[in-house]
């Protein structure tokens, strides 16, 4: 068997991530060895919580230095409508994900689709993830500032085996214990999102929301069409407008904007971009 000189140089970029599989670097050389057969430009390695923020194992530096305080909002309450964490317990399947996998039928329709994920993100991402445990999923994600073209999927298609086992070999050796957090102010003083919902209707003297109003709401924030939420629910399409209806009444407003706008307000990260 010949091989050419890429070929070579390939096995031993594979063998220089095994040797950092115990370290701090290993992330760093996963992401090198996959950099020179795909083009990507963010990537981030995460612990996903099925109760709690995402915890961040190792990230790509900013090129100024600086914190992105997108990622921040991210970590604080944005990815509870992140199509690659949903599925990530709803799937709960070790493998690689597209967007096109996971994405919810409405999601390039949403507010988070056009003031977070395009903004920060912009194209395009994957997702490497492994199951940790019932409650937990490692996530690696690779984002685009365009999309993958279909040679790209393919090759990732094809390197997924070895990453994910590399990643699976990687968990005995990650500390999550010590790794990067949320901001301190955050977990445990801020409500996720369903719960943000259930305070916003107590605040203003209206009736709360029901448990299945805030399923709703939430799956809409997602990106899930009407008729996508009365499948996924196993309801009917005009209960679903009902539940719409009663939702926007209660709290207030009269559009997904306006309900999205209650959750993230991106003028800091806006102002200092």
């Amino acid at each position: 068997m010949e091989f050419e000189w890429r070929d070579l140089a390939f096995h031993r970029e594979i063998g220089s991530a095994i040797d950092a599989l115990d370290g701090p670097h290993f992330w760093a050389r996963l992401t090198r060895v996959l950099e020179r057969h795909i083009g990507f430009d963010s990537w981030v390695a995460l612990r996903f919580a099925r109760n709690g923020p995402p915890l961040v194992c190792a990230e790509q530096a900013m090129p100024d230095g600086k914190i992105d305080l997108m990622f921040q909002d991210y970590l604080a309450a944005l990815y509870q409508l992140d199509p690659f964490y949903l599925a990530a317990f709803e799937q709960h399947v070790s493998g690689f994900y597209t967007l096109a996998d996971v994405a919810p039928d409405n999601f390039r329709m949403t507010e988070y689709y056009q003031r977070y994920f395009r903004k920060n993100i912009v194209g395009d991402e994957v997702h490497f993830n492994v199951v940790i445990d019932t409650d937990h999923t490692m996530g690696f994600s690779l984002g685009n500032t365009r999309r993958y073209d279909e040679r790209e999927i393919a090759l990732l298609t094809l390197f997924s085996p070895w990453v994910l086992s590399l990643m699976q070999q990687r968990l005995r050796f990650e500390n999550f214990a010590a790794a990067t957090d949320v901001s301190p102010n955050i977990e445990g003083d801020q409500p996720d999102l369903p719960a943000r919902l259930g305070m916003l209707t107590g605040k203003s003297g209206r009736s709360a929301l029901t448990a299945r109003e805030i399923e709703v709401a939430m799956l809409s924030l997602s990106g899930f069409s009407s008729r996508a939420i009365a499948e996924k629910l196993a309801i009917s399409f005009e209960t679903v407008r009902a539940h719409k209806k009663h939702i926007y009444a209660k709290l207030g407003v009269g559009s997904q904007s306006e309900l999205f706008a209650m959750f993230y307000e991106p003028g800091r990260a806006e102002s200092d971009g």
